[in-house]
């Protein structure tokens, strides 16, 4: 069982003739990492010091590797396996109350809005879970929302896993593909990092690390 079952006010039909519009998430409208930034908050700064010993050999691995699913899988593992989805959710929120203020880039937020008045369809697509930025997502008004999906047991806890691959580079494609059909047509795209390239040279205006304001 995945995440994404809660997040279905997020998977809309796009009317003939709307722009689509893709922008990254973290370092895009946010000015650093959301998701370590929420396992941080939550873990509080003992648990979190505690949570990265037990990581070190998930670290020492990335260091080799470079593998960032597998160290972000690592993380839910440490951090988050047992929590239960809506436990999880409202963490969410709270967290996303917190921190909106010193959290988002100003410039970045204008444009998503400029999109907005022209009538876009914006759709995060993101490597962080779904369910963390979904928060974010409302709160911004975004039409569509992609990410990784956690992987959820029986009894709605959390396994520490994911049930789709990292969603970067090509997956990012993939995954847009997958939500909007195989013809899906990006009037722009926003990123900052190596895996946001391939989507960005999907779109018609390419925005490859434009937004650099800070709250």
């Amino acid at each position: 069982m995945s995440d994404m079952g809660t997040l279905k006010d997020f998977r809309q039909t796009v009317a003939k003739g709307v722009p689509v519009v893709a922008f990254d998430f973290d370092g895009t409208l946010t000015i650093r990492d959301s998701f370590t930034s929420f396992l941080r908050w939550r873990a509080g700064a003992g648990g979190w010091a505690l949570g990265l010993v037990r990581m070190a050999p998930a670290v020492a691995a990335y260091a080799r590797d470079r593998d960032r699913g597998r160290i972000k899988a690592a993380s839910v593992k440490e951090f988050l396996k047992g929590v239960g989805r809506a436990e999880l959710e409202a963490d969410a929120e709270r967290f996303t109350e917190q921190v909106w203020t010193d959290f988002m880039r100003p410039d970045a937020l204008e444009v998503w809005r400029d999109w907005g008045r022209r009538g876009a369809h914006r759709v995060i697509v993101t490597a962080s879970p779904e369910t963390t930025v979904a928060p974010f997502a409302r709160r911004l008004g975004a039409e569509g929302l992609i990410g990784t999906h956690l992987t959820f047991d029986s009894e709605d806890r959390i396994t520490g896993g994911f049930d789709t691959p990292n969603c970067r580079g090509e997956e990012k494609v993939r995954r847009l593909k997958a939500a909007y059909g195989e013809d899906v047509h990006l009037s722009a795209a926003y990123g900052d990092t190596s895996g946001d390239t391939e989507m960005i040279a999907a779109a018609d205006e390419k925005g490859f690390r434009v937004f650099t304001g800070r709250p």
